[in-house]
């Protein structure tokens, strides 16, 4: 099994990250050997980055109120992993923010997850995630993959972003907070326990 401190100090001398590293810009994502929930997402927000916390916005406080967890145990108790699609914060573009760079998933993930054996659920959030991981065509309807999840279990478990942006799908979907998120609070009580 890899190591994940060296893992880390890998990513952070990688030439494809040195503009962040010339910028004293760590790659920001929380992996640790005992997790048994992994979040995977797109890429941290500008005020994760600023504050060095993942999920530390208005998102990350929907998404804890969807799995029933406080910030104690998100950030605490050891048991939950975040991997974005890509570590760094991407910039800005004419609609939110940019996507998470090509190839990088691939090329960290595979190493962080083979340290973190005892992952027994992945939550896949948001199209990027949910299409790398599921390997669906890009034409693939995200709402049609988060309304089917229980074909996915019980090794993922895919989402919409918890965005406040996302208010107006939820509104439409009512089904998501009736039947999806009382399963995803259900599933991580119990591997929690």
């Amino acid at each position: 099994m890899e190591n994940l401190n060296d893992i880390y100090n890998e990513i952070k001398s990688d030439p494809e990250n040195a503009k962040y590293s010339a910028k004293n810009i760590d790659p920001l994502y929380y992996a640790t050997k005992n997790a048994r929930i992994l979040i995977i997402g797109q890429a941290p927000g500008k005020k994760d980055q600023d504050t060095g916390i993942v999920w530390n916005d208005r998102s990350g406080d929907r998404l804890r109120n969807w799995l029933g967890i406080d910030r104690n145990v998100f950030y605490e108790s050891g048991k939950i992993a975040v991997l974005p699609m890509d570590f760094y914060f991407p910039g800005t573009g004419k609609s939110g923010d940019l996507p998470p760079r090509k190839g990088f998933a691939a090329k960290w993930h595979p190493r962080l997850l083979s340290a973190m054996p005892d992952i027994q659920l992945t939550l896949l959030v948001g199209s990027y995630a949910v299409k790398h991981y599921l390997h669906l065509k890009s034409s693939q309807k995200l709402t049609d993959v988060v309304k089917d999840y229980k074909r996915f279990l019980p090794k993922y478990f895919p989402l919409v972003h918890p965005s406040p942006r996302n208010q107006i799908w939820m509104k439409n979907n009512p089904w998501f907070e009736a039947e999806v998120l009382p399963d995803l609070r259900e599933k991580t009580a119990d591997i929690l326990k």
